[in-house]
């Protein structure tokens, strides 16, 4: 059955692709910050929820549907996709080895031809060594974790030399976990 991603993001994308599926990208067009809760661990599975039913009354054929979202959690503080290049150098600037920036990444299921949803959420932890100011402005000057929640992105090699460890999934960490997405897949295949 076709697959759709309703996410523009290349680091889902690259996920999915390195884990055998075949889909099409179909953002969903919602005001993610519209959403909020204060329980952080709840809030992309509400956001990849919203994503899903925006999406799933756009799409008129058989196909299932991911969507996805990430958070990062930092000394209790949410972060999600920086607002400006000064809010990712202070994000980058903070990452230290004894603190563990928590990431939760939540993805929801519809069969379009059925109406069967699952959706779940898998959590990871990274540990980063200190940036040095030159890597930071280089991050900053590529863009790319502009549009990553936590200003990172572990799957470019600017990340490489920073990595301290990963605690869980490191899919999760990029943005989409594939193993929750074929358990979630299944689900509502059955």
């Amino acid at each position: 059955m076709k697959i759709i991603l309703g996410s523009q993001s290349r680091g889902r994308q690259k996920v999915l692709r390195e884990a055998g599926f075949d889909f099409e990208v179909m953002p969903a067009d919602i005001d993610e910050k519209a959403i909020r809760t204060d329980d952080y661990e709840l809030l992309p599975q509400l956001i990849a929820k919203a994503k899903n039913d925006a999406l799933v009354e756009k799409i008129h054929e058989p196909a299932i549907l991911i969507t996805a979202d990430t958070v990062t959690i930092f000394e209790g503080e949410l972060r999600e996709k920086p607002v400006s290049e000064a809010q990712a150098r202070e994000f980058l600037r903070s990452y230290e080895p004894r603190t563990p920036s928590i990431i939760v990444s939540a993805v929801a299921v519809t069969n379009l031809t059925t109406g069967k949803k699952a959706s779940g959420y898998s959590r990871a932890e990274i540990y980063f060594k200190r940036f040095d100011h030159k890597a930071i402005e280089h991050i900053i000057t590529d863009g790319y974790v502009m549009g990553c929640a936590g200003a990172f992105a572990i799957e470019l090699p600017l990340f490489q030399n920073y990595i301290d460890r990963i605690s869980g999934d490191a899919d999760s960490v990029i943005g989409v976990s594939a193993q929750l997405v074929t358990q979630l897949i299944g689900e509502v295949t059955a």
